[in-house]
C-alpha cells in the first residue's frame, strides 16, 4: 500500500473544539483522532495543519460575533487555541476565519488534491472544502476523521458536501488509506 497522493488539511484540530467545557465542544472529538493521527502518518511531510485564533481587534460582523461568543476573548480561553497534538516540524497556518482555504494554505498543497479532515465538520470544514474546489482543487473529505457540533450536523454537511461531486469526494479514511 502506497502513500496517498496530495496533500492532508487537517482543520482546526484544536483544544477549544475538544474541551467539555467550552460552548464549541465538538461530541465525537476524541472519536476522530485515531484516524487523524492515521491520516497524518499516511501523509508524511505533506500534512498542514490550521488553527482558528481570535483576532486583537475583531471588525465587521466579526465585532458582533465576539460580543456574542466573548467567553473566546478571555484569557482562559488562550490556551485552548493550542492543538490537540504537536505537528511536529508541519507547518500550522493560523486564520482568524471560519474557511482555512486562505493563500498560505493554498500555496503549500498547490493543485492537490486534498484530503481535508478536522473539526467542525458544519462549520470550519465546510468553510475550507468548497473554496477549494472553487479554486479547482479536487477535495476528498474523509468523513470519518470529522466532528461537527453534533452526529445530525455532520451527516447534514456530508450529504451538501456530497452534491459538489466530482470536484468534492465524501470518502473514508480507509478509503483514502487504500484500505477499501
Amino acid at each position: 500500500m502506497g502513500s496517498p497522493s496530495g496533500w492532508l488539511v487537517v482543520v482546526d484540530y484544536q483544544e477549544v473544539f475538544r474541551d467539555p467545557t467550552s460552548p464549541w465542544t465538538t461530541p465525537c472529538f476524541d472519536e476522530i483522532r485515531p484516524r487523524i493521527r492515521s491520516l497524518v502518518e499516511a501523509f508524511g511531510d505533506r500534512v498542514v495543519f490550521t488553527r482558528f485564533v481570535v483576532p486583537d481587534e475583531p471588525t465587521g460582523a466579526w465585532a458582533d460575533y465576539y460580543a456574542k461568543y466573548d467567553y473566546f476573548t478571555q484569557a482562559h480561553a488562550i490556551p485552548l487555541f493550542q492543538l490537540s497534538e504537536d505537528p511536529g516540524d508541519r507547518p500550522v497556518v493560523d486564520a482568524p476565519t471560519f474557511g482555512k482555504w486562505v493563500p498560505e494554505v493554498a500555496e503549500l498543497v498547490g493543485d492537490g488534491p486534498v484530503t481535508v479532515a478536522g473539526v467542525a465538520t458544519d462549520c470550519c470544514v465546510l468553510s475550507t472544502v468548497l473554496p477549494a474546489a472553487d479554486a479547482g482543487v479536487r477535495v476528498r473529505v474523509a468523513s470519518d476523521a470529522c466532528a461537527g457540533a453534533n452526529d445530525e450536523a455532520h451527516e447534514d454537511t456530508m450529504r451538501i458536501l456530497g452534491c459538489y461531486a466530482p470536484l468534492v469526494e465524501v470518502t473514508t479514511t480507509a478509503e483514502v488509506l487504500g484500505g477499501a
